[in-house]
């Protein structure tokens, strides 16, 4: 974990297009993550995340059947997306200048909120912002919930591992909920977390697989992660922490089968026969790892600007 000091201030920010940010330079930012220094943080991260599916539990599950085996292939996309969320919180604390909050972060959608999201363009109600104690039946929880102090911009962010299995209609509904429950974090910021101040609240669906990407539309890849954070080498280093969680997963997984096979696979015995399951068995655990469903997740007082609701933009891109 690294913070790299730099006196110069970016003259412009990445090149924007809606599928994709240009590289950034460098030094784009004053702070900076090396992916190598935190691979002993990473290492343990996973491990804590993993614990679940260890060897003993995979191999336990394969003994007890199909059913057992069901459950935890279905745990494989939940654990990575608490990973996710987890990585991404640690990686922030490199900038001294964010709050990162992800607990008791309920944010109520009325339906006054969500008619104002529905039936008005964002720039109609962007400098609005409804009473967090407004309270009603529907909420909306985001993984993360980031202020920049110095900036007063915050972030509203769903984290997901894949958009490849939802509809277009389910990701509309989703950033409205969002865009609906943004409206009432400025007065949250400052009536329950020590008088926080946002002035400009944004939304963004960070999407691990990095596919269906629209950076004017609030859907960022995880590559991008520097741009929200404001740290330079933080979607690298969230992409190796992705690698060490699923390397970890496949070797519980290989070790698994050998303890249920027997020696002879262990051994290399089984012949031609055993190494064609092996070759199956893998390309099941691979399978595991790839796309599958994400659930969902379950005013401003005391200063006169008024805050101001929409999508993540780039930080210096002159976008509002």
């Amino acid at each position: 974990m690294t913070t790299t000091p730099s006196s110069a201030t970016p003259s412009s920010a990445p090149q924007l297009s809606n599928t994709m940010l240009a590289p950034s330079p460098a030094c784009l930012y004053r702070h900076s993550v090396d992916p190598d220094a935190m691979a002993s943080v990473f290492e343990q991260l996973v491990s804590e995340v993993t614990s679940a599916l260890s060897t003993d539990a995979l191999a336990g599950a394969l003994d007890a059947g199909i059913d057992s085996m069901s459950a935890i292939l279905r745990a494989i996309p939940i654990l990575e997306g608490k990973l996710l969320e987890r990585g991404i919180s640690l990686i922030a604390t490199i900038n001294p200048d964010l709050v990162v909050l992800t607990d008791n972060l309920r944010l109520p959608v009325t339906p006054a909120a969500m008619q104002l999201v529905e039936k008005n363009a964002v720039h109609l109600y962007r400098s609005l912002t409804l009473d967090a104690d407004s309270g009603g039946r529907k909420s909306y929880t985001p993984d993360l919930l980031i202020l920049n102090r110095p900036t007063r911009i915050a972030h509203v962010i769903d984290v997901k591992r894949s958009l490849s299995s939802y509809e277009v209609s389910r990701i509309a509904a989703l950033k409205s909920r969002m865009l609906a429950a943004a409206l009432v974090v400025p007065d949250l910021l400052y009536k329950e977390h020590r008088r926080l101040v946002a002035e400009d609240v944004r939304v963004v669906i960070v999407n691990a697989e990095s596919q269906r990407t629209d950076i004017d539309g609030g859907i960022w890849p995880l590559g991008h992660l520097d741009h929200l954070l404001e740290i330079n080498g933080a979607g690298a280093a969230m992409t190796r922490l992705r690698e060490l969680f699923r390397d970890k997963i496949t070797a519980n997984w290989t070790e698994a089968r050998q303890l249920h096979s027997g020696p002879d696979l262990r051994s290399g015995g089984g012949g031609q026969g055993a190494a064609t399951a092996d070759e199956t068995n893998e390309r099941t655990s691979l399978a595991a790892l790839g796309p599958a469903n994400d659930d969902d997740p379950a005013k401003t007082a005391g200063h006169a600007t008024m805050p101001r609701i929409g999508f993540a933009k780039v930080p210096g891109s002159g976008l509002r």
